[in-house]
């Protein structure tokens, strides 16, 4: 740290020692650690479980489509598991896994066989499962006899509904069972929960049963299930060569909604999309490359982006915007969103509007310290369970982040640039106005001219900005800072809004007085986030933050390349910026590490303390392309690129951040997202990062540096300024036309 940080300008508190620190969970008292181990917390599914969803739906389970009851697996729906078992045995015996896969993000096949048995030599059987995602769940169960002798066998799906909230189906599920009731008859199984003020229910029909010809696929006859329990169960000998066909359809309500599966058919066609979200992935561009990688991560990612789309209407308008994350995360979130939403504004810009639209109507208007609401804010997350309806649980919706709020500003302005909707715009500049009150009035909380954060609410966040982990900032000998804590990206995102909201108040509304106030204040926040977060040390780099004390918390993070994208960076010190960020110790070969190996905490599968973040390189790779540093910028793009043919072309959350010396391949983080928004987004900004694609003078641009690995690109049909537009470039050489 420079040893003149004095600002008389604004003075700085009085230390009011102990604050607050951002602490892990504590450790329980014995009685709890008893009680916690007597239920048990839940089972993981496996590095190999299945994952499928549609909108706010989602169904997680081992690799051979069970659900094991006490598992992490469900059915879920709005942050309430409707189906939390789903087990299918034969002869009372679970089946033995030949191959599983996603086949759709909505759907899954699963192929199975029989163990060995008294009665059942193994592998006479031949089981296949397919689901499909939707609302609720369609399933297909098919069990051929594929021996040359009759078999006899008792087919088991036991099933079950404990209706938790998503909250604790990581953690201890609450008993919810002298509020469910079971109404089942011959064909249904149904589970409801009526607790006060709130309720679900689950519907698991058979829709279908017989016996087929596998050779014919003739229907030999009706095969009807019973009811035993909460299992379907069917009893039944099968000739050689025939099969067990059962479809199983899984209904919800939830409060108000009613919902059913959308998808039946088992075949290779499938019902195809209908509404907001088929229009946009008809708009959706094309992408070709010399590259077959390259060109398979875009298709998977507009795939994933698709997957995690939620649409419907708020306040009369139709929106689409992407959810943050499966499985945890299936809900509008404000940073993730924004950020994701930046990356893709070229890919559909429906998608940014539908985001700024809800996040402008859930913008905080009184002060509420249980969710940490503020006039003005934006919001953190939403939820929908429960906990959350019964008011046990501040998510509805939570206010805990401090960087939203200028990153909703900095989207504002960049759908307005891009697109020219200036009306969208107009409509909302009361909350522009109270976005940017916000930041001086409630984010400044001693007038020191930062944002600074310390949760108020019992439950809240103790650190509020993306490494929102509790040891994700750490001075560089590993210890927490004391709340309220100031990071220095929330700074420079705060810089960025400022300057471009002052575009939009002086091209847009002709108001000269703000643009010039916010420019004033933008320039003076350069000064002094140069001058108060910037140390000598290491060769010089930016500390990742200030504590409450203005301490600087003096570890090095990738948070400084946030400050290259946001423009805050004087050009003299960008190259020792750079420097730093591939260096070996933030360069593991795969990506840019949150953390340096040279500091104290640093742990490679470390949640924020060590691991690689995809949305986070795309960020610094775009801040180092801001300031020409295109050859740094392409190594980070064609890292992450390899590090996606890993895991099926698609990016996760985070991954490990080992040596690639001593990693040959990406070691995924270990319960990290999948697909994940901010990910899934990652490589749309890399791309426009190689191809230098910017808006200036009502025309897109561009200024291409593509690494020779990745060859020729082209884009079709990308969008900006209320038109489409294709793009070719190879090398240093590209161009622009309009779309035909």
């Amino acid at each position: 740290m420079n040893p003149t940080t004095a600002d008389t300008t604004h003075p700085r508190p009085t230390p009011l020692h102990p604050y607050p620190q951002a602490q892990p969970p504590p450790v329980p008292r014995v009685d709890e650690a008893t009680e916690k181990k007597e239920r048990r917390p839940p089972a993981e599914l496996g590095t190999d479980a299945i994952a499928i969803l549609e909108g706010r739906t989602f169904m997680c389970s081992n690799a051979l489509g069970d659900i094991p009851a006490g598992s992490i697996g469900g059915l879920l729906h709005n942050d309430t598991r409707f189906v939390s078992r789903w087990e299918l045995t034969i002869a009372g015996q679970p089946l033995t896994l030949l191959k599983s896969a996603v086949v759709d993000y909505y759907s899954a096949s699963f192929f199975l066989t029989n163990r060995d048995m008294p009665t059942l030599r193994g592998s006479s059987v031949s089981v296949r499962r397919q689901r499909f995602v939707g609302n609720g769940v369609a399933e297909q169960i098919v069990v051929a006899n594929m021996s040359s002798a009759p078999v006899r066998l008792e087919i088991r799906l036991a099933c079950g509904a404990d209706f938790a909230d998503l909250f604790e189906v990581k953690d201890v599920v609450r008993d919810r069972s002298a509020h469910i009731t079971r109404m089942h008859d011959e064909r249904t199984l149904r589970f409801q929960y009526k607790p006060p003020d709130f309720f679900a229910e689950t519907a698991i029909r058979v829709r279908r049963s017989g016996v087929v010809d596998v050779r014919t696929r003739g229907v030999v006859s009706a095969t009807p299930s019973r009811i035993d329990g909460d299992d379907l169960v069917w009893t039944i000998e099968l000739q050689s060569r025939r099969a067990l066909v059962a479809e199983i359809d899984v209904g919800l309500r939830a409060n108000g909604d009613v919902l059913e599966p959308v998808h039946h058919d088992f075949g290779e066609q499938h019902a195809p999309l209908e509404g907001p979200l088929a229009h946009w992935l008809a708009e959706c561009p094309q992408f070709e490359s010399d590259n077959p990688v390259l060109k398979a991560v875009f298709d998977k990612s507009i795939v994933d982006l698709a997957a995690l789309r939620v649409s419907g209407t708020l306040k009369g308008e139709p929106y689409v915007m992407p959810a943050a994350g499966l499985p945890w995360f299936m809900t509008l979130f404000g940073r993730d969103t924004l950020i994701t939403s930046l990356q893709t504004l070229a890919i559909g810009p429906e998608l940014t509007r539908g985001a700024l639209h809800l996040l402008s109507e859930a913008q905080g208007k009184v002060v509420d310290d249980f969710r940490d609401e503020e006039p003005g804010r934006i919001l953190h997350e939403i939820r929908n369970g429960e906990l959350t309806v019964s008011g046990e649980k501040p998510y509805s919706p939570y206010y805990g982040t401090s960087d939203a709020t200028p990153l909703w500003l900095i989207l504002m302005e960049s759908y307005w640039r891009i697109t020219g909707d200036g009306d969208f715009v107009r409509k909302r500049w009361d909350k522009v106005l109270a976005a940017l009150n916000w930041i001086d009035r409630y984010g400044d909380r001693d007038g020191d001219g930062y944002i600074e954060y310390g949760t108020k609410s019992p439950q809240g966040l103790g650190n509020q900005c993306w490494k929102d982990s509790w040891d994700g900032i750490q001075f560089n000998d590993g210890t927490i800072p004391f709340l309220p804590i100031a990071t220095v990206e929330i700074q420079g995102y705060v810089y960025d809004a400022k300057r471009r909201v002052a575009g939009i108040a002086r091209r847009l509304l002709n108001d000269d007085a703000l643009a010039d106030q916010l420019e004033r204040e933008a320039d003076e926040l350069r000064r002094r986030v140069n001058r108060d977060f910037w140390s000598d040390d290491r060769g010089g780099y930016y500390v990742v933050g200030l504590d409450a004390d203005k301490r600087p918390i003096d570890s090095m993070t990738s948070n400084m390349g946030h400050l290259l994208w946001s423009g805050i960076v004087p050009e003299d010190r960008a190259r020792v910026i750079a420097t730093h960020l591939m260096s070996d110790a933030m360069f593991s070969g795969w990506g840019v590490r949150t953390l340096s190996t040279d500091d104290h905490g640093y742990n490679p599968i470390g949640y924020h303390c060590g691991t690689i973040w995809p949305h986070d390189n795309a960020i610094v790779a775009a801040g180092l392309a801001r300031y020409g540093f295109r050859d740094e910028a392409n190594r980070i793009a064609t890292a992450q690129i390899e590090a996606a043919s890993f895991s099926n072309f698609r990016l996760p959350e985070a991954f490990a951040g080992f040596e690639r010396s001593v990693s040959p391949f990406p070691v995924p983080y270990p319960t990290a997202c999948s697909p994940q928004a901010w990910a899934t987004g990652a490589p749309f900004e890399l791309i426009r990062a190689m191809l230098g694609a910017y808006v200036k003078d009502g025309a897109l641009h561009v200024d291409p540096n593509i690494p020779k690995v990745f060859g020729r690109i082209k884009l079709h049909r990308i969008h900006a300024l209320g038109t489409l537009w294709d793009i070719e470039a190879m090398g240093t050489t590209g161009h622009v036309r309009l779309s035909g």
